[in-house]
């Protein structure tokens, strides 16, 4: 990273970065209610992700300068809203029409390609060894996940700190996806579970009953992502001011590599009584109603004549949403 580079962050953003930055902290909150996608991602695409990454760091070190704030703040604000406002709306769409939501979030990845490649050129051998090793994780990532590989969703407050600090990693790091890590760590079920309890004393006014999955999941979990969200974007302002092309053809990587796991044409089904496993349970007559939706397993189908064109064209509508926000301000 350039002293220039290391200028503009130390300044205030101007006027035109923070329209930038609320619509990359919308895509963010969006990308979390999404398994697969990535808020890192997103920053990517919205061209904010430099400055939030140096902004955190800062403010992890205790300066408490304006400019540093009104970017976190602007980021973090937005994402909140639209997590709160959108997530059932968003929900919704995934279950019902998947193949028009994923080949939409296609194009907002990808979108995100030409950023960093902005950032990176002229290409070196070790901007491709980044990238190299960025898609390779992927990779690894997606064949896991499809193989199954997964924990036996037991739980301990050691496993939950851990399963928050993946998640930080997911929001620092473009292309990784908080939903794989939380999948492969078998936390997801457990965190999910803990959160539903939480609400659920919260809208008895029980606060007792409340203590429970505070103290055994919100507690630990939230000193994960606080300590994941400080080493992470700290660990990457270093890599980007001392390894700069390394870092960005891993950032590269994991971008292209982060559409693999969202093959579009896939669809969720009913489960078969006495045969559908979900969440470790056998799926009968009786447990039936306590699953919702999203919990039903997905497969692949194929494709009608005409949903082929129209998924090429909604992942041009996403790339072309991520490169027309690119394109706001981008001297910011």
């Amino acid at each position: 990273m350039t002293r220039e580079d290391s200028s503009k962050e130390q300044s205030a953003p101007p006027a035109s970065w923070h329209l930038r930055g609320v619509l990359g902290g919308v895509l963010m909150g969006l990308a979390n209610l999404v398994p697969g996608i990535s808020g890192g991602t997103m920053l990517v695409a919205a061209g904010v992700y430099p400055r939030f990454v140096s902004s955190i760091a800062e403010l992890s070190t205790l300066r408490w300068r304006w400019p540093a704030l009104a970017v976190v703040g602007t980021i973090a604000t937005s994402a909140a809203l639209a997590i709160l406002l959108l997530a059932g709306p968003i929900k919704d769409l995934v279950i019902d029409q998947r193949w028009i939501m994923y080949s939409l979030f296609i194009g907002l990845t990808l979108g995100g390609l030409p950023v960093v490649w902005r950032m990176a050129r002229p290409a070196t051998p070790s901007l491709w060894l980044g990238t190299a090793i960025g898609f390779a994780t992927m990779v690894a990532l997606v064949v896991a996940k499809e193989s199954g590989v997964a924990g036996s969703d037991q739980s301990s407050p050691l496993m939950l700190g851990i399963a928050g600090l993946a998640g930080a990693c997911a929001m620092i790091l473009p292309g990784v996806s908080g939903g794989y890590l939380l999948l492969l760590l078998g936390q997801y079920v457990p965190i999910l579970s803990g959160i539903d309890d939480f609400k659920s004393a919260l809208r008895a006014r029980d606060f007792e009953a409340a203590m429970e999955p505070t103290l055994g999941v919100v507690v630990p979990v939230g000193i994960g992502v606080v300590v994941g969200v400080v080493v992470v974007s700290n660990a990457v302002r270093w890599l980007l001011e001392h390894h700069q092309k390394l870092t960005l053809g891993i950032l590269i990587g994991l971008l292209a590599g982060a559409v693999l796991g969202l093959w579009p044409f896939q669809k969720s089904v009913e489960p078969v009584l006495g045969e559908t496993v979900i969440k470790g349970q056998v799926i009968t007559t009786e447990n039936l109603e306590e699953f919702d939706r999203e919990d039903y397993p997905t497969v692949y189908f194929q494709p009608v004549v005409w949903q082929i064109p129209a998924a090429f064209g909604l992942i041009g509508l996403g790339l072309a949403v991520t490169s027309g926000i690119a394109r706001l301000g981008r001297d910011g």
